[in-house]
């Protein structure tokens, strides 16, 4: 059972979380998570992940509010597009996080 846990810091106050678990060579569990460091605490700010058995994409405004899509995807091509999404696009969602919008 691979799994793989790590964190990439994009600036000194955005991170990115990951984790994933496989089984026989298929994505059975995942969570991908944008934050932000405000007050010395870290703030999720997006998260992809698998719970409640779908995949969908949590985002959150800076008033800890929570807007919730579904994705439609499978496990696995949920996950590459939650790491391309997030590598891509932090600094956009960092700005409309930290304006008190809604980053997605």
């Amino acid at each position: 059972m691979p799994e793989k846990e790590y964190l990439i810091m994009f600036d000194l106050d955005v991170r990115k979380r990951h984790y994933h678990k496989a089984e026989a060579g298929k994505i059975t569990v995942f969570m991908v998570q944008l934050e932000i460091r405000m007050n010395d605490m870290w703030r999720e700010v997006i998260r992809y992940d698998c719970a409640h058995n779908f995949t969908h994409k949590d985002c959150y405004n800076i008033n800890g509010k929570q807007r919730k899509s579904t994705l439609y995807l499978d496990y696995e091509e949920a996950l590459t597009m939650a790491d391309d999404d997030l590598n891509e696009n932090w600094e956009y969602y960092k700005k409309r996080f930290l304006r008190g919008d809604f980053p997605c």
